[in-house]
């Protein structure tokens, strides 16, 4: 009965090296089948995998002797069974492809198990996760989701003349987050309209400040403000009649 041993190293030369001399083979008597061409990284920024194969050893394969040399028995060489590269494909420039495919790719490195399916809109794509290690894509307070969600909609636009807005939800965590932020707003316009002071809403992300925006948006009583610099701002809420405060 043939056993299987696997090998890994930086490249599938060197890990079908690895093997040779492992095994007291030469590369065209050893049979292999590729499991993985390893990969430098997420887009060259983070993480990398190692080459990696499964060496197929027959009953009358060579064992090494007592000299630690191979016994002369011959094995007849076969061809390498290789699973497609799937890195060797072209760039794809349909961004629901790019998206999907980035998306992937970062959840390997982060759970298993998980499934991606795609819901297109106008103006936006909207990329569904369910299964593997929710809480850790979702992150401490949605901050991996972020970050997730930053870096896959980078890698597609990157390959787009026009700009395409990517949003990623795990599991109804936006949904959810949505909500809970709607219901923020409107308790907070609440007591701004009673007690005709500004209020303020902590450190938000462009798509969290969108939300309140939106939700207060036919509120006749109070306006809406993003204050601060950079990707994180602070938004406040204040009486429309308070002109102190201008965009």
């Amino acid at each position: 009965m043939s056993k299987h041993l696997e090998f890994e190293d930086k490249s599938v030369e060197k890990a079908i090296q690895k093997a040779c001399d492992k095994v007291h083979m030469t590369k065209e008597e050893l049979r292999y089948e590729v499991i993985s061409y390893g990969s430098s990284g997420i887009f060259g920024l983070v993480g990398s995998k190692k080459a990696r194969i499964r060496v197929t050893i027959p009953e009358f394969a060579p064992t090494p002797n007592k000299t630690g040399q191979p016994a002369k028995k011959k094995v007849l060489p076969s061809e390498p069974t290789k699973i497609e590269d799937s890195e060797k494909d072209a760039v794809s420039t349909d961004p629901v492809e790019l998206g999907k495919s980035a998306l992937q790719r970062i959840i390997d490195f982060i759970t298993t198990d998980a499934e991606i399916s795609v819901k297109e809109a106008s103006d936006r794509i909207l990329l569904n996760v369910k299964g593997g290690n929710t809480a850790a894509l979702i992150g401490k307070h949605g901050q991996t989701l972020e970050a997730i969600q930053y870096l896959v909609e980078k890698v597609v636009n990157r390959q787009m003349e026009q700009r395409t807005r990517i949003y990623i939800d795990i599991e109804g965590y936006l949904e959810a987050r949505q909500a809970s932020l709607e219901r923020l707003a409107i308790r907070l316009a609440e007591k701004v309209k009673r007690t005709g002071k500004p209020e303020t809403v902590g450190q938000m992300n462009a798509h969290d400040r969108r939300i309140v925006h939106l939700a207060l948006k036919g509120d006749e009583g109070v306006r809406t403000l993003s204050k601060g610099d950079g990707f994180i701002k602070k938004l406040l809420i204040f009486p429309k009649k308070n002109s102190l405060l201008k965009e």
